[in-house]
């Protein structure tokens, strides 16, 4: 951002007032300090006005093209760092028009005819979310993609699924893997039923009623690559509900990205030793010279409350006002500007992760054959070959389960005589289940975790 400066001369409110705003006003009612990052969608609106009113007679075109290359001239001397932002103008939208008048004179005075900072910065705030909208949703894309490449790349490997965090029954990893990519399908429809929510234009609402000129919103609407004009003017400048649904959305994706890092950080320590990320990915200890520890990972689950603090900052801040705008409102911006600012990074990081992590399936596998893992097998087996109960058969497996713990083996390690002592209508059959492999293979049910389910699902990703 360019240089931040005062002129304790200016005074943008006109006649009304004989005094100016003391230095503590000033520290408190500005937001160029942080709006000024909505510097191209303020421009854009104001050119989707400006056209609007030529087209109305308001401007001629003369003036119209004036209007133009000042704004084109203003948009280059803030992204060249030349642009000097003034305190004591309050906001972005002051700023640029301040700047406008310096550039082109009195016409600039016209640019403001039949709307307000209102309706202006609802507008601009939309445009910014919808842009925002659109960058979310390819990063959200970017990262399903190595997802796949990720769950293609181990589509046979064999981890134990986990209840409770306990070992409870042998899946494959990229079935796991699978998983994220379904939360983040889901969080990619609700930013396009966001996007497509907020998609009405406020712009020519004006303060609250409108305006006495007739102007055309919905061709300003339609400039600005909205769906329509919103249908009243004061829901229009009060509405903050596009902000709070995406801020919403945001929060979905940020628990989603962090229950995936903290299964990064699990899998990564010394007792399960599943994964290993690149040093590119990790950081040392200033003071134990061994260590490699999975910080973006713990960061990206640490940003999850700052992304949930910003929308409750901003249902907190809307709950208590009346119709239409009140100042309140303007603390909108940081916490929105905030959580979106580390929403990419989180998801950028999340994306190099899965990328680059490297599996070590012999370790997967040796957990994944612990706990007893197959002993659903073995009940079903029970149910499906002595026509008994579940319940029932959940009982004897119980028993042989417990066997096995007593002599410290596994399932598979029992002989056919010492299960036959609990059910004596086992057959050598149940040798069939009782291996992590075949367990596997026997999940055939729509969204399981078989092989040819998983090929399925990613064949079905990919599209």
């Amino acid at each position: 951002m360019a240089d931040m400066k005062s002129n304790k001369t200016s005074n943008i409110w006109g006649g009304r007032f004989s005094e100016k705003p003391s230095d503590l006003m000033q520290e408190i009612n500005e937001s160029i300090s942080f709006d000024y990052k909505l510097y191209k969608q303020d421009i854009t609106g104001s050119k989707a006005h400006a056209n609007m009113l030529c087209k109305i007679g308001i401007l001629n075109k003369e003036e119209l093209e004036k209007i133009e290359k000042g704004l084109d001239q203003i948009k280059d001397e803030i992204e060249s760092g030349k642009f000097e932002f003034k305190i004591e103008l309050e906001d972005i939208h002051m700023n640029i028009e301040s700047r406008l008048k310096e550039i082109i004179g009195d016409v600039a005075g016209k640019l403001h005819t039949a709307r307000s900072r209102n309706d202006q910065v609802a507008t601009d705030l939309k445009l910014f979310v919808r842009d925002e909208i659109d960058e979310a949703l390819q990063l959200l894309q970017d990262l399903q993609d190595n997802i796949i490449f990720k769950a293609k790349e181990n589509i046979d490997v064999i981890m134990p699924g986990f209840t409770h965090l306990q070992v409870a029954q042998p899946v494959l990893f990229s079935h796991h893997l699978l998983a994220y990519f379904e939360m983040f399908k889901r969080d990619i429809s609700r930013l396009q039923d966001c996007r497509k929510r907020l998609n009405e234009c406020p712009l020519g609402s004006a303060a609250l009623a409108g305006t006495s000129f007739d102007i055309d919103r919905k061709m300003t609407a339609k400039t600005l690559g909205f769906d329509k004009p919103t249908d009243n003017s004061m829901d229009s400048v009060s509405d903050r509900d596009f902000a709070i649904e995406y801020l919403s959305c945001l929060s979905l994706i940020a628990i989603h990205l962090s229950r995936l890092a903290e299964e990064i950080i699990i899998w990564m320590s010394k007792g399960f030793e599943f994964i290993n990320l690149p040093d590119s990915l990790t950081s040392g200890s200033s003071i134990m010279p061994q260590k490699r520890n999975p910080d973006a990972a713990e960061l990206v689950r640490g940003k999850a409350g700052r992304i949930f603090g910003a929308l409750t900052t901003l249902l907190t801040t809307m709950k208590g006002l009346t119709l239409t705008y009140s100042k309140d409102m303007q603390e909108d911006k940081e916490p929105l500007f905030d959580a979106t600012k580390n929403s990419k990074l989180c998801l950028r990081a999340m994306s190099q992760m899965v990328k680059t992590l490297k599996t070590n399936p012999d370790n997967m596998l040796k957990m994944a054959k612990s706990q007893y893992s197959t002993a659903t097998d073995l009940a079903d087996w029970l149910v499906k070959n002595l026509n008994l109960p579940f319940r029932d058969c959940h009982h004897i497996t119980g028993q042989i389960v417990k066997l096995a713990e007593n002599k410290k083996s596994s399932l598979d390690e029992l002989t056919l005589e010492e299960m036959q002592k609990i059910e004596s209508r086992i057959t050598k059959d149940i040798y069939e289940v009782l291996s992590v492999e075949n367990s596997i293979k026997s999940r055939i049910s729509y969204g399981s975790t078989s092989i040819n389910e998983v090929k399925n699902k990613i064949k079905n990703a990919k599209k």
